[in-house]
């Protein structure tokens, strides 16, 4: 077997091998301490562009959920003020019901005074239901909601004029009861707009189900390949120590072996 000085191909291999268990030491605690498989592009170009674009897409998720529950606050304060409306147009309707009996003629003008103040209470509310600024009950609009990760993941929401016909009870008993008519016409309008605004609750509702639904799905994907899983890398780390040390050993053998071509020089 032939002996070299100027060139210890073991040192070298022993040399290279030692670096290579110690860049899989740096590695495993790297990852130890960070908590990521990928803290790099260098560890997983792939699996990093991948994780990134499902992080995009978690996010807009995120973020389509509180889109969602200002929808379902939105549809929550409109249908609260048509609960307070229905009940005056309730009490109107009794009024007016009264005031249309012959015997009550002599108290038309209180039941009228009594009418109207619940009236112009129903004008007012109308008027004063917005949400964020935008009028829900006295215009009619499409307001647009973002409820997914994508441009093309919107929800529309529609609001119309709420108008009330009967407004004032009047002094004679035909008026009166010709009021319950108009009321009874009030109260399905508003029946069938409370409806609706309930119906885009319930749809709210299912959104924010699905959309977290599949945000949790996209995080368990992103995390299974960003994570580190500590039982497989704690096993590495194991291997490359043990390497390094066995490395370091054979290094400082293979870096003596040289001294012996001096046995063949005496």
């Amino acid at each position: 077997m032939a002996s070299y000085i100027n060139t210890n191909i073991a040192a070298l291999n022993a040399q290279r091998n030692l670096t290579q268990s110690q860049g899989a030491l740096n590695t495993s605690l790297q990852r130890l301490s960070s908590g990521l498989r990928v803290n790099s592009a260098k560890d997983d170009a792939a699996g990093l562009a991948i994780a990134e674009r499902m992080n995009a897409q978690i996010k807009g998720l995120n973020v389509a959920v509180r889109n969602a529950n200002d929808g379902i606050s939105l549809a929550q304060t409109a249908e609260g003020a048509l609960g307070i409306i229905g009940n005056n147009l309730q009490r109107m309707r009794e009024l007016a019901v009264q005031g249309a009996n012959s015997t009550a003629s002599g108290d038309l003008t209180s039941l009228d005074s009594e009418y109207k103040q619940l009236a112009a209470e129903n004008t007012r509310v109308i008027g004063a239901t917005k949400f964020n600024g935008t009028s829900l009950l006295n215009a009619a609009a499409t307001l647009s909601f973002q409820i997914g990760a994508n441009a093309a993941d919107t929800v529309s929401v529609t609001t119309t004029v709420v108008a009330m016909t009967g407004t004032t009870l009047g002094t004679t008993t035909a008026l009166a009861s010709a009021q319950i008519t108009l009321l009874d016409a009030d109260i399905a309008t508003i029946n069938s707009t409370r409806a609706t605004f309930g119906s885009t609750q319930s749809r709210f509702e299912a959104i924010i189900s699905n959309v977290s639904n599949a945000a949790e799905n996209l995080t368990a994907a992103r995390s299974r390949i960003m994570d580190t899983d500590y039982a497989a890398e704690t096993a590495n780390l194991t291997r490359a120590q043990i390497l390094q040390q066995a490395g370091t050993a054979m290094l400082a053998q293979a870096n003596t072996a040289p001294n012996s071509v001096m046995s063949l020089l005496r």
